[in-house]
C-alpha cells in the first residue's frame, strides 16, 4: 500500500548535486562581483528548477537539494545563537580524503532566534505544488559529539547537564518555529549514531575520555525532550549517516551496538537507515524498531556512484528486511543525499536522477 503522508514509499534524503550556475554564482559572490540579494536570485531559480525534477521524477516530496549551503551542517549551526563556526586546523577526514578545515564551537547561551533557513523552508513551501516540502537539518548530537567538551565554553556551560538541556530546547524551540513557517515535514541528520557503531571511532571516543554507550543514552534522552509535544501532523525523520563526502566515508559497522536504544527509546517518526553495502551489516538491528506506525526507510540505492542498482536485487532485499520488521513500516530511498558538501558526490546529473526514478519505479512495484 502506497503512503499518502510522510514518509513515502519512494523518499529521497535531501541533497543534490549544485548546478554550475550556483557555483559561479557563489564564486562571483566570494569575489565581490555580486551581493547577496544577486546571490540569493539564483539560488532561487536552481532550486525551483530542482524542484520541478523531483517531481517529473515521480516523487511526493521536494526539497530544496540544500542549494544555500556548502555543508550539511555548519551552515545551520552557525544561525544558532551561542554557536560559531571557526577554521580549525585540520578538516574532517574521511576515508582517503579530507574536508576544508572548518569547525563549530559553543560560546554562548544555546538559543534558536530569526534563524536564515526559516525563510529557505517558506520558498521551498511556496514552490511545491503539490507535493510535501522536507525540510533537512542536523541532528543536534552532530553538535556535540566532533569536539566534546573541548569546544563547548566552560565559563557558559561549566555544567554539561545544563548545556544538553539547553540543547534540547534549542531544538525544541526551532521545531516549532519550522512548523509555524508551514514545515510538516522534517529530517534531523546524524552521523553520530553511525560513528558509535564502529569500533574505530568508539577507541577514538574513549580515548578522548568519553563512553560511547552513555553518549548513546545522551542523545537518545536530548532527541526525545526536543521532540515533546510536537505537532501530531508534523513528521520528523533521522538520517543516520556513515559519512558522504566526495562519495567517501568515514564509519562502519552494523546498527547492533545502538539498536535497542536508537530504535526501542528515540520517539522520531521515521528511521533512515544506510543499506547501500556490507559496511551497513544486517536486517538484524531492525527488531528494535517499534511495531505500529514508525517507518523504516531503507537506503538501498547508493549514491556513492552512478551505477543503477538491479531493481529485482532491491526488492529481495526489502523482503529479507521484511523478515525484521512489518514489510508496512519500510519505505526506500537513496543511501544519503548526493551532495551533502557544495563539492558533491562522483556521479552526473543524469545519474543522480536515474537514481531517483528507480526508487519511485520499486515502490511502485512493491507496494
Amino acid at each position: 500500500m502506497q503512503r499518502l503522508t510522510a514518509p513515502f514509499r519512494a523518499d529521497i534524503v535531501g541533497s543534490f548535486l549544485r548546478p554550475l550556475t550556483i557555483k559561479r554564482a557563489r564564486e562571483q559572490f566570494a569575489a565581490g562581483d555580486i551581493d547577496a540579494i544577486a546571490l540569493r536570485h539564483v539560488e532561487d531559480e536552481a532550486i525551483h528548477e530542482v524542484v520541478t525534477q523531483q517531481r517529473a521524477s515521480g516523487l511526493k516530496v521536494v526539497t530544496d537539494g540544500e542549494f544555500r549551503r556548502a555543508w550539511w551542517h555548519f551552515d545551520f549551526f552557525n544561525g544558532l545563537q551561542g554557536v560559531e563556526v571557526y577554521d580549525s586546523e585540520q578538516g574532517i577526514q574521511f576515508n582517503g580524503v579530507q574536508t576544508k578545515a572548518h569547525g563549530v564551537r559553543v560560546i554562548g547561551k544555546l538559543g534558536f532566534g530569526d534563524h536564515p533557513m526559516l525563510d529557505d523552508f517558506r520558498y521551498l513551501n511556496s514552490i511545491s505544488g503539490d507535493a510535501v516540502a522536507k525540510m533537512t537539518i542536523p541532528s543536534p548530537s552532530v553538535l556535540h559529539f566532533r569536539g566534546g567538551r573541548k569546544v563547548i565554553d566552560a565559563t557558559v556551560y561549566p555544567d554539561l547537564e545544563q548545556y544538553f538541556d539547553d540543547l534540547a530546547q534549542t531544538y525544541r524551540d526551532a521545531i516549532a518555529a519550522f512548523y509555524a513557517a508551514g514545515c510538516r515535514y522534517l529530517q534531523l541528520d546524524d552521523t553520530v549514531w553511525a560513528y558509535l557503531c564502529s569500533e574505530d571511532q568508539k577507541r577514538q571516543i574513549r580515548e578522548r575520555g568519553d563512553d560511547p554507550e552513555q553518549l548513546a543514552h545522551i542523545y537518545a534522552r536530548v532527541l526525545n525532550k526536543a521532540l515533546e509535544n510536537k505537532p501530531a501532523d508534523l513528521t520528523v525523520g533521522l538520517h543516520v549517516c556513515r559519512g558522504n563526502f566526495r562519495s567517501t566515508w568515514i564509519s562502519e559497522g552494523g546498527y547492533e551496538p545502538v539498536a535497542e536504544v536508537l530504535f526501542g527509546t528515540v520517539n522520531v517518526d521515521a528511521f533512515f537507515l544506510e543499506y547501500d553495502n556490507d559496511r551497513s551489516g544486517g536486517f538484524e538491528p531492525l527488531r528494535f524498531v517499534k511495531p505500529g506506525n514508525q517507518q523504516v526507510v531503507l537506503g538501498l540505492i547508493t549514491t556513492k556512484n552512478g551505477t543503477l542498482e538491479d531493481p529485482e536485487v532491491v526488492k529481495a532485499r526489502i523482503e529479507e528486511a521484511a523478515k525484521f520488521v512489518d514489510i508496512n513500516q519500510i519505505c526506500l530511498s537513496p543511501q544519503c543525499g548526493f551532495a551533502s558538501t557544495e563539492e558533491g558526490n562522483s556521479l552526473t546529473d543524469a545519474q543522480q536522477w536515474a537514481k531517483d526514478r528507480l526508487v519511485v519505479d520499486i515502490a511502485k512495484a512493491l507496494w
